[in-house]
C-alpha cells in the first residue's frame, strides 16, 4: 500500500505546510483536474484544523492587527502593501479613526492566513461613545451603513429595534 501524500493535520508545521502548497495551487491557477483535486482535499483539511484549533481572539480588530504586526516583526508601511491602500487610510485605521472596508479585511486575513471573522467585528472609532443606555453605536444597522458586514439576522434584529424607536419618536416628538 502506498503511502498518503495528505493526512490529517496534527500540527502547526503542517498546517503553514499545507496552507503554503494550496497557495502556490491556487496561484498556478487549477488547470487540471488532479490540481483541482489536491486543491479540494487540502482545503478540507485546512479548514478541519482551523475549525478545532483556531480560535478567533476577543480583542478587537485593531488591536489584533497590531498585535500581528508585532508577532510578524511588521511596520504601518508592511500594512499598506498588504492591504493595498494608502498610508493615511492604514494610519487612521490603526488610530480608530477609520473602519475596514471589506477589501482590507479580506487582504489582511489572506496575508495572515486568519479567518476575516477575526477583523469584522464592531469597534469603537475616536470620538464614539455610548450614545444612551438603550443603544450602543456598535449596531448591526449602523455597520451595514458605513460598509461593514453584519449578518441577516443581526441586521433585521437591530432594524426591527431602530424602526420601533422611531415610530416611539414620532409619536412622542
Amino acid at each position: 500500500m502506498s503511502e498518503l501524500k495528505y493526512t490529517v493535520v496534527k500540527n502547526d508545521e503542517q498546517y503553514y505546510e499545507y496552507c503554503n502548497r494550496l497557495e502556490e495551487l491556487v496561484s498556478s491557477g487549477l488547470k487540471d483536474e488532479g490540481s483541482v483535486n489536491e486543491y479540494e482535499l487540502l482545503y478540507l483539511l485546512i479548514k478541519t484544523w482551523d475549525n478545532e484549533h483556531r480560535t478567533i481572539p476577543e480583542m478587537d480588530p485593531v488591536e489584533f492587527i497590531k498585535s500581528l504586526m508585532e508577532d510578524h516583526g511588521l511596520k504601518q508601511t508592511d500594512l499598506v502593501e498588504i492591504a493595498g491602500v494608502g498610508k493615511s487610510t492604514i494610519s487612521e485605521i490603526l488610530n480608530y479613526k477609520k473602519r475596514m472596508s471589506k477589501s482590507v479585511i479580506r487582504k489582511i486575513a489572506d496575508h495572515f492566513k486568519i479567518q476575516q471573522e477575526a477583523l469584522n467585528k464592531a469597534y469603537r472609532l475616536e470620538g464614539e461613545g455610548k450614545i444612551n443606555d438603550f443603544e450602543s453605536h456598535f449596531s448591526p444597522v449602523m455597520d451595514a451603513k458605513v460598509g461593514n458586514s453584519v449578518s441577516y439576522e443581526e441586521f433585521t434584529d437591530e432594524f426591527i429595534v431602530e424602526n420601533t424607536k422611531m415610530k416611539i419618536y414620532k409619536h412622542t416628538g
